[in-house]
Formats: C-alpha cells, structure tokens, sequence
C-alpha cells in the first residue's frame, strides 16, 4: 500500500466520524438522541411548571444566600460579636 493510500483512507475515516459526530449533534438539538442500538428517541423536557417550581426554589435560596452574606458584614453583626469577645477576654482574666 502506497503513502497516498493510506492518508485517503484515513481522511475518509475521518470524514465519516466528523459526519457521525455532527449528526448527532443536530438530532440532539432538535429534540432527538440515538441510542447504541440505533434507535432514535424523543428527550423528555420538563414543562414550564416544572421550570418554574425550580426557578422560584432558586430564587429562594439566593435570598437566604444573600441574608447570610449582608447579616455577616453589617455594623450590628460587628458590635455585637466586638461585646462578645470583650465579655469572653473578661472572663479569662
């Protein structure tokens, strides 16, 4: 076998593996994968409900995140943890 033979049979194996790979692509964008038996199935999608219950749990646990975050760094927060630390150095003594 010839240098030229094998650099074209090795770029029509490439060819057809970058056909593979874009196929597979484009079906799964469109709604449709292929399983390793080549059947071709629908992907299940959550309803707009489903979305919505799980935005409105994020926007949930955003708000806690973000309580946590401010209570931490606010001036009370600072006082009262300075008093506290006061009060536990006059205990040591």
């Amino acid at each position: 076998m010839s240098m030229w033979t094998a650099i074209m049979v090795l770029g029509i194996v490439a060819m057809t593996q970058i056909a593979r790979v874009l196929r597979a692509k484009y079906t799964s964008q469109s709604g449709y994968i292929e399983n390793r038996h080549g059947e071709i199935q629908a992907i299940a999608r959550p309803t707009d409900s489903e979305l919505q219950r799980e935005v409105e749990t994020l926007r949930e646990r955003i708000k806690v995140l973000e309580r946590i975050a401010t209570e931490a760094n606010s001036l009370e927060h600072r006082q009262s943890k300075s008093i506290a630390a006061e009060i536990e150095s006059l205990r040591d003594r």
